[in-house]
């Protein structure tokens, strides 16, 4: 097996990079532990809630009892199956605000300014605004990443939307385009029906090239000779072998992954691989560190009218939904069902949001339990920016063993700040004339949380995460000690290995991961290529009086 390039996770930036690579005209192996995406679990947009409970698609990982949240433990779903975890997401499609990427660029990433990722972003769409309105300009015509909107049919939507404008909100037609702030439809990674992965986009094509070659394993380390990487080793039918790379080794393996593999391999805190007896091959602090998340609640609703999912959430709905959807591509399992959005400021004086809305025509969870009260909706609610920052370290030398994830959720006094103005401002929200047609009472906190200290202890019992997590191996120059990949994604320290997923974010970005995480596989595949796309200086959309208003 020979291969220029040996990828470790087929996942959103991975299998970018198998596409890219390939198409150039280079042999790429992809190594994934996990296995067929094929079914109708992953495949349809509505069964979301299944693949991400499965451990047959799942990494099955927990967080460590989380001290700020009353010692629980928080699951972290990553996708272990091709597509990685494209293949078990909500597929909600957020690029991120441009400021973002700004703040990359300020902090390091040279090169990694709006105006350098807007071009890629373009590049990996085929954007459809179903009608709804946009900013073609801003998006892009000819890629392989099918970017869609829900039809919008259920009356909730548009009530959402306008409840937000009356509270004194703007409206945005395309929150990935000129404005992301304000109330609008919600954008999902589907096509034609079915849940457009990025196996779907770009790994399937690459396979057929006949260039590109999946291998499932067990990736354990990363082979070095003479400070050069030169393949991987894996672990797959109970043997042990290596895989070569002739010119590099690319992890994409996920902000938990990919930072347990380098640790594996040796590069990382000094003092902890020597403790868990792992020869130190480069010294960076940086890997594992900088972990970050979103957090969000579920504000939910009861709803006087018979008229949202709930109707549907018995085995016989379930089963007319799902035959239709298997029959025709149509219906309501061809959507995620979030197909109305918010991006708002909770205060003055920040000048891009930093809380998102995602709409859901059901009181239900994210494990698919529906609410107790029976029709309801509800909107998952969060701060964008949090200060808490986390880690990921090794639990043994094992590369079978999962490895120590600590957020330190919640630990600074401004977490709690911000979720508290994301509950009030929900509420006030909800109490716009354009929902009292629908709000029947809040069952989620619901009345009886009112004080700081209320709303805290809701926030302690109830705030899941939004599988949001990233940034353990940041990018920044080469000469600060923290960081752990320039901006070309070359892993400082060494020679012949680079790392592309989300583990290489400065700071989290607003809004769902799929978008960047996928730019990220572009945009560092035209690093190993020698090339760039040209800049796009497109301006976009700040509130005028951010400084002094929060709407």
């Amino acid at each position: 097996m020979q291969a220029d390039y040996v990828i470790v996770g087929a996942g959103s930036a991975g299998c970018a990079m198998a596409y890219r690579l390939s198409d150039a005209g280079k042999r790429v192996i992809v190594i994934e532990h996990g296995g067929t995406d094929a079914g109708p679990f992953i495949q349809m947009p509505a069964a979301l809630s299944y693949p991400m409970n499965m451990s047959r698609y799942d990494w099955g990982f927990q967080s460590e009892p989380e001290p700020h949240l009353g010692n629980r433990r928080l699951v972290c779903p990553r996708g272990k199956v091709i597509g990685g975890s494209s293949s078990i997401n909500g597929m909600v499609y957020v690029r991120g605000h441009a400021r973002d990427y700004d703040h990359w660029r300020d902090q390091g990433a040279d090169g990694w300014g709006y105006a350098d990722v807007l071009p890629y972003f373009k590049r990996m769409e085929s954007w459809h605004s179903g009608g709804h309105g946009g900013d073609p300009e801003w998006r892009g015509k000819d890629g392989p990443l099918h970017v869609t909107r829900g039809p919008r049919k259920n009356p909730l939507f548009h009530a959402f939307v306008e409840a937000g404008r009356q509270a004194g909100y703007g409206v945005t037609g395309d929150y990935n385009g000129e404005r992301q702030e304000g109330f609008g439809p919600m954008e999902q990674t589907v096509w034609k029906g079915q849940r457009w992965s990025a196996a779907n986009a770009y790994l399937k094509p690459a396979i057929k090239t006949g260039r590109v070659e999946v291998v499932r394993g067990l990736a354990r380390r990363v082979v070095f000779q003479s400070g050069r990487a030169t393949g991987v080793e894996i672990e797959r039918g109970g043997k042990i072998e290596i895989i070569p790379a002739n010119s590099e080794v690319i992890l994409a393996a996920s902000s938990i992954n990919s930072p347990k593999l380098l640790m594996l391999s040796g590069i990382g805190p000094a003092d902890h691989l020597t403790e868990h007896g792992i020869p130190v091959l480069a010294n960076r602090p940086g890997v594992g560190a900088n972990l970050q998340d979103h957090l969000e609640v579920y504000t939910q609703f009861a709803s006087k009218q018979p008229i949202t999912l709930y109707k549907y959430w018995n085995l016989i709905g379930k089963a007319v939904i799902g035959a239709q959807w298997l029959f025709t591509g149509k219906g309501l399992g061809a959507s995620n069902q979030f197909e109305s959005a918010g991006f708002i400021r909770s205060r003055a004086g920040i000048d891009y949001p930093d809380i998102q809305f995602h709409f859901l025509p059901i009181a239900v969870r994210y494990d698919g339990k529906a609410a107790a009260e029976g029709h309801g909706f509800q909107a998952h609610v969060g701060p964008m920016r949090s200060p808490s920052r986390g880690t990921i370290t090794l639990r043994s030398s094992d590369p079978r063993e999962a490895p120590v994830i600590r957020f330190n959720y919640m630990s600074t006094d401004q977490d709690w700040r911000d979720f508290r103005a994301c509950l009030r401002l929900t509420r006030e929200i909800f109490a716009q004339a354009a929902m009292e047609p629908f709000v029947k009472h809040e069952i989620q906190p619901g009345a009886a949380y009112q004080t700081d200290a209320e709303l805290d202890a809701f926030i302690r019992e109830h705030a899941e995460s939004a599988y949001h997590p990233c940034g353990t191996a940041r990018m920044g120059r080469p000469s600060d000690p923290m960081a752990v990949v320039d901006p070309e994604g070359r892993v400082i320290g060494v020679d012949g290995l680079r790392l592309a997923d989300s583990s290489i974010f400065p700071r989290i970005t607003n809004g769902n991961l799929n978008a960047p995480s996928i730019m990220v596989g572009e945009k560092v595949s035209d690093h190993i290529l020698g090339r760039r796309l040209p800049s796009d200086n497109s301006e976009p959309w700040i509130h005028p009086n951010w400084q002094t208003a929060q709407r």
